[in-house]
């Protein structure tokens, strides 16, 4: 998706534990139509867990017929885009010829490299009927070294990703290790990604190995060293500490983390770079036009002034 700046999330209920670092709560900013996005990253006092570098939580939004999203063909440079629905679908369409209808429980990495276009829309059945759309944008900022690889894209359906089933829980592996399963996706870097749904009083750990680790509550509530957090809400974590996490309620939520990359980012409407010359020259690339087009898109959005 495009990115705009908005006013930093808040900080939520204060730490409960010694090993929270923070707790984020989601700044909403409504786009219209009932469309409600919620932002957990970047934040003012924490820019990054591992290489995530932007978390939005969309919907729930019910489109009703001939209404959808539609998110015009933009750029992005030194990062990976992760979409990863629960209900609805989106049409996906890249610069690289990749065009593939993203369903829930999928895995979808579109990694920009040196430099990639791409839209986003809701498809023309569902358009047609209409559709309820909940789900989960990231982005993976890249290593220094890997900035500049060729843009790629990788689809695995829901059926493709381990899942780990245990009483009262299950967890999808989206990418990197979790619960002894590995995902098949490529990385150019350790991250991990998992989706993980508990019923009420079931106890779930988040593996101590990670470097940098988080949970985003979509839904539900859980206890951390008896205090109780409702979703959403963003839990960053300390590294090292092993914790357990108890679902309060029927809750969703995602596990994700992993190596924090070797210094911070600049960051500037759709692009991400460890250098700001790179990101005036993406900026200048976009608006003369040497980004190649999405195929079968017509339109696009400009840069920002």
């Amino acid at each position: 998706m495009s990115w705009q700046p908005s006013i930093d999330p808040e900080f939520g209920d204060p730490a409960s534990c010694d090993a929270l670092e923070h707790v984020i709560v989601p700044r909403t900013r409504d786009l219209g139509d009932g469309f409600s996005v919620r932002r957990a990253l970047p934040h003012g006092q924490r820019q990054m867990v591992g290489p995530f570098i932007f978390f939005d939580h969309f919907g729930p939004v019910q489109f009703v017929s001939g209404k959808g999203m539609d998110v015009r063909p933009h750029p992005h440079i030194g990062l990976a885009t992760v979409t990863y629905l629960f209900d609805g679908a989106i049409m996906h369409r890249d610069s690289e010829g990749n065009v593939r209808e993203i369903q829930p429980g999928a895995m979808n990495l579109m990694t920009a490299g040196r430099g990639i276009a791409h839209s986003e829309r809701t498809p023309d059945l569902q358009r047609q009927n209409g559709q309820k759309m909940l789900g989960l944008q990231s982005w993976i900022a890249l290593p220094v070294e890997s900035e500049e690889i060729a843009p790629s894209f990788q689809h695995y359906a829901a059926d493709a990703l381990p899942t780990v089933s245990d009483t009262g829980f299950s967890a999808r592996i989206i990418a990197g290790k979790a619960f002894g399963a590995a995902s098949p996706v490529t990385m150019v870097s350790p991250w991990f990604y998992v989706e993980v749904t508990a019923q009420a009083g079931t106890v779930v750990p988040l593996d101590p190995d990670h470097e940098e680790r988080a949970i985003y509550i979509v839904d539900g509530e859980v206890e951390i060293a008896r205090e109780r957090h409702e979703g959403p809400r963003l839990l960053i974590f300390r590294p090292g500490d092993a914790i357990s996490v108890r679902a309060v309620k029927p809750t969703r939520m995602m596990f994700l983390g992993g190596d924090a990359l070797e210094g911070p980012r600049h960051v500037w409407w759709n692009f991400v770079s460890s250098s700001k010359e790179r990101i005036e020259q993406a900026k200048q690339d976009w608006k003369t036009g040497r980004f190649a087009a999405v195929p079968q898109e017509h339109e696009f959005i400009p840069l920002p002034e």
